[in-house]
């Protein structure tokens, strides 16, 4: 020490402790009044900025108390080096740590912002988080005095070894970096892979990709392997889409008649169920003679893939009704069956109702 230490110094210091503590807890509890604030707006952003600063800053008061209290006693200059560079790193570590935070939640608030959905792209997450925290951990041995250019020199050189050890990681890694910057998927897109594998995707992490079912269960997928395969995105280039149904008539139908009554029903699925698309123009196409029936086409728009199983439940139970109630007959196939004696049965097609009668056998010839 440079001089003796009097109950001065101790009461200037503790008055320096107990104010930074005191700060502390009064930036702390205006924060939370932000934070209510911003939980009132639109924006998701301001929530991750207050909520960080509710750590960074009560500790920054606290370090800036201690700080003070330091001054205020007499240590030697050597000791005095120490604390303050233990305050720094102190705070250096506090504000990395907020940084992170930050960083990291302003990117998954933009990634759930232009995927529109709940999900978020964590790989994005992961590497800011990686790149924030290692910058400020450089920061902070160099303020101890400690020197990083051996530090890098070993990272540059052991790097070749961790990336040949890390290769499948590694790839997917970049494999889902770039299915996330070329926009070929993201979180909230309706797939189906080549190899049956289909439904939303939850999210796209630094390995894998996360889809869930319609059965709510969860399919992992590698992202080599997803960005490898042939896929099908039912969200892309936009969400809606066409539903077919196939619906046949009877011969002696009007198909005049039978086009107005189902383009009525269309209509009024269209407008009366929930996923539907109001503005769809109904469209009905008449294409096949079959056996027993003239089939047609019924096309039906949908706003999201799910939705096409409500509509079409809805749309078959209203069209059978409506088809009951105007006479129009949806037949069945029918078929004539021969039996011949001491033969197999032949089954012939045929429009008419199904009849079963034996075979007379030829008379013998003498």
């Amino acid at each position: 020490m440079t001089r003796a230490l009097e109950l001065h110094d101790l009461i200037v210091a503790g008055i320096a402790l107990v104010a930074g503590l005191l700060a502390g807890l009064l930036l702390r509890t205006v924060l939370r009044w932000l934070g209510v604030r911003a939980g009132q707006t639109r924006w998701g952003g301001d929530d991750v900025i207050v909520d960080a600063l509710r750590t960074l800053v009560p500790w920054a008061a606290v370090a800036a108390g201690a700080a003070v209290a330091a001054t205020a006693l007499p240590l030697t200059a050597r000791t005095g080096r120490t604390v303050n560079m233990t305050l720094t790193a102190f705070v250096i570590v506090a504000a990395t740590l907020t940084a992170a935070r930050v960083i990291t939640g302003l990117v998954r608030a933009v990634a759930q912002s232009r995927a529109a959905v709940a999900g978020s792209a964590t790989i994005f997450v992961n590497i800011t988080r990686v790149v924030v925290l290692a910058m400020g951990f450089l920061v902070v041995l160099q303020t101890l005095g400690i020197s990083i250019a051996p530090l890098l020199t070993a990272l540059g050189v052991g790097g070749l070894a961790v990336a040949l050890a890390l290769q499948d990681t590694l790839a997917n890694l970049f494999a889902g970096v770039h299915i996330l910057a070329s926009k070929t998927v993201q979180p909230g897109d309706y797939i189906r892979l080549s190899s049956g594998e289909e439904g939303y995707v939850v999210d796209i992490n630094w390995r894998n990709t996360v889809v869930r079912q319609l059965s709510n269960n969860l399919v992992i997928i590698p992202n080599t392997q997803l960005s490898g395969t042939n896929m099908t995105n039912f969200s892309r280039p936009e969400q809606e889409m066409t539903l077919t149904v196939q619906v046949g008539v009877g011969y002696d139908s009007d198909l005049e008649h039978v086009e107005r009554v189902t383009v009525a029903v269309v209509e009024e699925v269209m407008k009366g169920v929930e996923g539907a698309m109001p503005e769809h123009e109904p469209a009905v196409r008449f294409h096949t003679f079959g056996d027993s029936r003239i089939s047609f086409t019924v096309i039906l728009g949908v706003g999201e893939f799910s939705d096409q199983y409500r509509i079409k439940h809805e749309f078959i139970k209203r069209l059978h009704q409506r088809f009951r109630t105007e006479g129009i007959r949806i037949p069945s196939p029918v078929r004539t069956v021969a039996i011949a004696p001491g033969s197999q049965p032949l089954v012939i097609p045929h429009q008419r109702e199904a009849s079963i009668s034996p075979v007379t056998p030829a008379p013998e010839v003498h």
